[in-house]
């Protein structure tokens, strides 16, 4: 099926019914398209052109997984309320805040209004819209609960996104007070050392140990400051490029982060939790389990759980049962295959991936919080260790010079 072409903003210009003129914008699909449009309006069309773009791109802003977990909601609500499809695409897209994902909303709408099916209309923009996305909502079409199934991706979209804030929060402060440290140090060894260190020339005495080494280190980096900061830059580039490029990098460092201590324990919650939210979902929808295993994987959010959970779709596809391919991965807590086991045995898998995905979730947010308290206190005494030895080291000949005096 050819993709359809998206709407243009043009601007008009013309005269109404009574010949006063008249002007403003139109979403259409070309300049002829347009002034029919008018013309129905009652207009008389003379200039018609397409709208510029603004030089530095205006107010248009990048779509992020929150807009999609909003607009999940809104098509849900609209839906559950009985509204129609297209007119409930056409009241959220107009509406939304982010100009790119009202552009986004409106292009599906006309995709729909087109012929194609909701789930064939968001397969085409992949980047917004996983195919774990696209297929729970080509189950809803398939058995006639888009509604029931729009809601439960909303509430998945939710959940998870907030999953994911959680784990950012654990990991950004101490990084981000870490740099703080990082260049508030090299500021102190580059810049206010060396007036100290003149200072201390005109004393004529031996300097105490520790700030003979805080000077030689402020001497090296006022030195080698470039190839310090330099060495930084191509690390986190490297390990940028090759997060980008390599699925071995990726597996070696997933797997590494899964070791830490405190922050591997977390990230092992989250992706346990995320697996089961997502499985549990699929089920619901009635995707079936091989199928629902390979959109799965993607949800992961850790390359070594969604290799693992491919292994587990081969394993299940020759008709092993779904604990048994878990055990087998050997990431999984006893506890969560004994509750699949359960599931499995009663019919009821999806509800008992839901009350795991509960607790996990429950105990994600418990270890954040738990390693922020713990954190919190740690970082400040490195900070007061860090620029309070600097601090010291410059100023103990002084004391000792005040003391022989």
């Amino acid at each position: 099926m050819a993709v359809r072409e998206e709407n243009i903003t043009f601007t008009w210009e013309g005269k109404n019914r009574s010949g006063a003129v008249v002007k403003g914008e139109l979403e259409s699909r070309s300049e002829a398209m347009a002034k029919s449009e008018l013309r129905r309006q009652g207009i008389r069309p003379g200039k018609v052109k397409k709208k510029p773009k603004p030089l530095f791109g205006g107010s248009s802003k990048k779509i992020i997984t929150k807009d999609i977990a909003i607009f999940s909601r809104q098509l849900a609500t609209m839906m559950s309320s009985g509204v129609p499809l297209v007119q409930a695409l056409d009241i959220v897209g107009k509406g939304h805040e982010n100009p790119s994902m009202s552009k986004l909303i409106l292009t599906i709408r006309n995709d729909i209004e087109g012929g194609d099916t909701l789930a064939q209309a968001l397969g085409k923009h992949p980047l917004q819209f996983d195919d774990l996305f696209c297929n729970l909502v080509n189950a809803g079409e398939q058995a006639g609960v888009l509604e029931t199934l729009l809601t439960k991706i909303a509430d998945y979209k939710e959940k998870t996104e907030s999953l994911k804030a959680k784990i950012k929060k654990a990991l950004t402060y101490p990084t981000a007070v870490l740099v703080i440290a990082f260049i508030v140090t090299a500021i102190l060894l580059i810049f206010v050392v060396p007036t100290f260190e003149e200072l201390f020339a005109g004393f004529g005495a031996e300097l105490p140990a520790f700030t003979q080494w805080v000077i030689e280190l402020s001497k090296f980096m006022q030195e080698w400051w470039w190839a310090v900061f330099g060495g930084i830059f191509l690390v986190i580039y490297s390990l940028l490029f090759f997060k980008k490029r390599s699925r071995k990098f990726n597996h070696m460092l997933d797997r590494f982060f899964l070791k830490l201590p405190a922050i591997g324990d977390i990230l092992n919650k989250s992706a346990i939790a995320r697996y089961s939210r997502t499985l549990a979902t699929m089920s619901t929808a009635g995707v079936p389990l091989v199928e629902a295993l390979g959109s799965v994987s993607g949800a992961c959010g850790n390359i070594v759980y969604a290799d693992a959970v491919l292994k587990m779709r081969e394993e299940v596809a020759t008709g092993q049962q779904l604990q048994q391919a878990m055990r087998q991965a050997m990431l999984f807590p006893n506890m969560v295959i004994q509750m699949v086991a359960i599931g499995e045995e009663s019919g009821s898998v999806d509800s008992m991936l839901e009350k795991v995905a509960d607790f996990y979730e429950e105990e994600v947010d418990n270890a954040v919080d738990s390693l922020s308290s713990l954190i919190e206190p740690m970082l400040m005494a490195f900070l007061g260790v860090v620029v309070g030895g600097l601090v010291v080291a410059m100023y103990l000949p002084i004391f000792k010079l005040g003391a022989v005096v």
